[in-house]
């Protein structure tokens, strides 16, 4: 495998602090893509509550730089929505007075992955990441006082992994929605499932957000939903015309017609999506084990590694391109 062109160099992505609602702030790295995330910080007289912490030791001390600036002091919570290195890699900078707070199957997840992440892009510099697990978990809803303000955590697993927890502020309309959602990137399910996914966007949709901070990519309104479920929407019907001619699901991606979804990052995604679709094709009504298909009887999981070499192939045998 080969770097794609353009390589990886931290340089060109764009690091902002953008307020989106009262003392409510978006850590938005730019463009997005493999490994380039974005963080939420809310800031209150007793401290400050930051979603998710960035994938590398760099570019998670300049976080937490501008989260001091933002509200001095030790008083830190931090949510990672998800079990991925590039949203929880970062909660070490923030030290071991911080409370760290996930989902019980995110924690689970970290342990099982570890590093693994770092694997598959060696050429970033990642820094000296140890894990900093959570040390508050749940399972369904979480709610956080920070002052006045009442900031719901809530479960919507399975979808991007089988431990996914989005950040609702109900007074200020503000959805942080983790990597549930992507904007101006193709989302990816390889962790967890399609079909969730979809569920997953319509009780985000319920929700009536003013606001939504994806995982990755630039701060939208609540159409990325819509954006989101057409794509997802588009795999779903891909996997069934692909299995209907007896195509695997790289062959089904490369034959796909992609005008539509051209402008998102991280197109071999396409790749991924399509393995976990055509499991689902085969899974009886309402299973949802991420990454399993069931037809006769039950079957292996989903190799990720295996997969990702999928995708490379799918990129001309360049790796992913990844900004980190």
């Amino acid at each position: 495998m080969t770097a794609a062109p353009g390589g990886t160099g931290g340089a060109v992505v764009d690091a902002r602090l953008v307020e989106v609602a009262e003392q409510v702030y978006v850590y938005e790295q730019l463009p997005g893509g493999w490994c380039v995330s974005n963080s939420g910080v809310l800031t209150g007289a007793e401290g400050a509550l930051v979603v998710d912490t960035l994938a590398t030791v760099g570019r998670a001390e300049r976080l937490r730089e501008a989260v001091d600036r933002l509200r001095p002091g030790p008083a830190r919570t931090l949510v990672n929505t998800h079990h991925h290195g590039d949203h929880t890699f970062g909660n070490q900078v923030f030290g071991p007075g911080a409370t760290v707070v996930a989902h019980e199957r995110t924690r689970a997840g970290m342990v099982s992955t570890g590093l693994a992440l770092t694997g598959l892009w060696p050429q970033v510099e990642w820094g000296e990441v140890r894990l900093s697990l959570p040390t508050l978990t749940f399972r369904d809803r979480l709610t956080v006082h920070l002052g006045e303000r009442r900031v719901e955590l809530f479960s919507v697993a399975p979808a991007h992994t089988d431990g996914d927890v989005v950040v609702w502020l109900p007074d200020e309309r503000v959805l942080f929605a983790g990597d549930v959602v992507f904007s101006g990137a193709a989302p990816f399910c390889l962790f967890g499932t399609v079909a969730g996914t979809l569920r997953a966007i319509e009780r985000l949709r319920a929700l009536r957000p003013r606001t939504v901070v994806s995982g990755h990519g630039p701060v939208t309104g609540p159409e990325v939903l819509d954006d989101n479920a057409r794509y997802v929407r588009w795999i779903q019907e891909l996997a069934e015309a692909g299995a209907a001619r007896g195509l695997t699901p790289l062959e089904t991606a490369r034959s796909a017609n992609r005008e539509e979804f051209g402008h998102l990052l991280d197109a071999e995604r396409i790749v991924g999506n399509l393995h976990v679709a055509y499991a689902e094709l085969a899974r009886p009504a309402g299973s949802d084990a991420p990454g399993r298909a069931a037809a006769a009887g039950p079957q292996p999981p989903l190799d990720p590694l295996a997969v990702f070499h999928e995708m490379v192939a799918f990129n001309g045998g360049h790796l992913p391109t990844c900004l980190a």
